[in-house]
């Protein structure tokens, strides 16, 4: 199984799913993250979050969803408001696709300390909803159950 995370910029919020989807996961399930206008750089309080969670940041970079042109995911799914008003471009043909919006910890005009913090509970919202994803009966849903499903978890 293959899930993409899309956001405008990848370089926060689907960086940290791609990174902790892929620390949850079991064999045979992978995540990848894009951007529809890459920063070209991932976050340096991404990388901070994720280390201090002890989730590998190994491999991450920031890149366009052309990137991933061959992959055929099985699900996309956007992590800002940005990228859910966005097509999904069509070589995603049929995954299944869903919204799990959330704050750009990276816009908040905090200090250092507060920014650190904003990163943290993203990083636990994301956790959340991805457990809650793995947890899910695959073999027992079909694709508008899973949607269903996918817009629940994106509410936790």
């Amino acid at each position: 199984m293959k899930v993409l995370f899309l956001c405008t910029a990848n370089s926060c919020r689907s960086i940290l799913s791609e990174a902790v989807f892929n620390h949850l996961a079991p064999a045979g399930m992978k995540a990848y993250s894009a951007g529809s206008q890459p920063k070209g750089e991932v976050h340096p309080l991404s990388i901070s979050a994720l280390q201090g969670a002890g989730i590998s940041t190994e491999g991450l970079s920031s890149k366009s969803s052309d990137a991933h042109a061959e992959l055929a995911p099985d699900f996309v799914i956007t992590v800002c408001d940005k990228a859910a008003g966005e097509a999904c471009p069509v070589f995603f043909g049929p995954a299944v696709k869903a919204h799990w919006g959330l704050s750009d910890p990276s816009d908040l005009q905090a200090s250092v300390a507060e920014l650190d913090v904003a990163f943290d509970i993203t990083l636990e919202q994301i956790k959340r909803r991805i457990t809650a994803f793995l947890a899910l009966p695959f073999e027992q849903l079909d694709a508008a159950q899973l949607k269903v499903e996918l817009a629940r978890i994106g509410t936790l």
